[in-house]
């Protein structure tokens, strides 16, 4: 189950984030993760792997590295950790509610997708979820000089829509995600994962 809350406000453009926004992928994105760090001697708890979501893969790794003292190459992390993903993506299911809210946007405003993961994966994910071909712009890591928090990514994608960043709404779900647009002088509408507090 996801929380979200459609914004009552218009805006010219709306800019989607799509592991955790659009696709219900992170749940996988985190097994992928896992299976591949510990292959390597490394470890990622499942915490951290949440609150670095929308991280660039390669800089996740150095983080590990920085953080449990391990050695692990970002380059064959990241490629390994990419592959697993789209190995087991034809599970991913749209997140219901911010799909929906997409294609009621799509008629009167312009949309992109901004999203930390790389072109082929994310154009995978979509295709997965129903969206091929559905947004005109689609904006990923390798195409912008820094990844979120950074708000390249999103100045890009209203770039591309030929759009004021004032004019635009960001939907995340990550804090690299809110901070970006924060960044970029855009609001942004929170999609969260209900937080379940144990006894």
């Amino acid at each position: 189950m996801t929380v979200f809350t459609p914004p009552e406000k218009r805006y010219a453009g709306y800019i989607f984030d799509c592991d955790g926004t659009l696709a219900d992928s992170m749940p996988l994105h985190y097994r992928a993760w896992l299976d591949t760090v510990q292959k390597y001697g490394g470890q990622i708890p499942e915490d951290l792997f949440y609150a670095l979501g929308g991280w660039p893969s390669a800089k996740m790794v150095e983080l590990l590295n920085e953080r449990f003292g391990t050695k692990l190459d970002p380059a064959i992390v990241a490629f390994e950790k990419e592959r697993l993903y789209v190995e087991r993506i034809a599970t991913i299911q749209p997140i219901r509610e911010v799909a929906d809210f997409a294609r009621e946007v799509a008629g009167f405003a312009k949309i992109s997708v901004a999203s930390g993961g790389v072109l082929p994966v994310v154009t995978r994910t979509l295709e997965t979820i129903k969206f091929k071909d559905f947004f005109p712009v689609i904006v990923t890591s390798e195409q912008v000089k820094r990844g979120k928090p950074f708000p390249d990514m999103f100045l890009e994608a209203a770039r591309r829509m030929t759009l004021l960043p004032s004019d635009c709404l960001v939907l995340e779900d990550s804090i690299a995600g809110f901070e970006a647009a924060k960044a970029a002088g855009m609001e942004y509408a929170i999609v969260g994962r209900p937080v379940v507090h144990k006894l």
